[in-house]
């Protein structure tokens, strides 16, 4: 049974969350974008795999919030225009082409690093769920960090298939998914770290 104080936090991580693609829908309708349309049916699913998974695993609330953040932040990346003048890989000017660091660090892969990071985080609970430890151990941990570069993979899929369904993505070409697993890595490697450290 759920107490009162977590279901009041689904609540908030819920609303924020339908809050953020209702938005995102509407855009993507308004701007006839057939590409973020697929991401939202995607995004669904995986919001329905994420409840499932709270139901069994009881995450974090932190957990929730994070993940919540990655679908906000990836909504924003494919919709919101770069402001004129700022660095971007061209041809679209969206947040997702945005160079944070000029021709070194783009947006994109800022999200992929913190969304497998928290990814890893995610595993993480969920081995604990089945069996509980005090402290990570090495083992544990590489664990986590494979399954979450797993669904880092699934994800390069899902990018390919919109390549198929649809003409004229941002998805990128063998360089861009090539960019996008080393940050998934990268994030992977950080969350194994903190949990090294933290051991939560």
């Amino acid at each position: 049974m759920i107490d009162p104080p977590v279901r009041t936090e689904i609540r908030g991580v819920a609303s924020f969350t339908a809050a953020y693609m209702l938005v995102a829908t509407v855009a993507a309708l308004l701007l006839r974008n057939r590409e973020f349309l697929f991401y939202i049916v995607t995004m669904l699913a995986l919001i329905a795999a994420i409840a499932a998974v709270h139901k069994r695993v009881n995450l974090t609330k932190g957990a929730l919030w994070c993940l919540s953040a990655w679908g906000f932040v990836h909504m924003a990346g494919g919709l919101v225009p770069v402001p004129e003048g700022w660095p971007y890989n061209p041809p679209n000017a969206v947040l997702y082409s945005l160079w944070v660091i000029p021709d070194h660090l783009k947006y994109d892969q800022v999200v992929h690093a913190y969304g497998f990071g928290v990814t890893t985080w995610v595993c993480w609970q969920g081995l604990q769920a089945i069996h509980p430890a005090e402290r990570p151990t090495f083992g544990r941990l590489v664990l986590a960090g494979a399954a979450a570069l797993g669904f880092g993979a699934m994800n390069e899929v899902i990018e390919f298939a919109a390549t198929q369904l649809i003409p004229d993505t941002n998805v990128g070409g063998y360089v861009n998914t090539g960019w996008d697993l080393v940050s998934n890595l990268v994030g992977v490697v950080i969350a194994m770290l903190i949990l090294a450290r933290r051991g939560c």
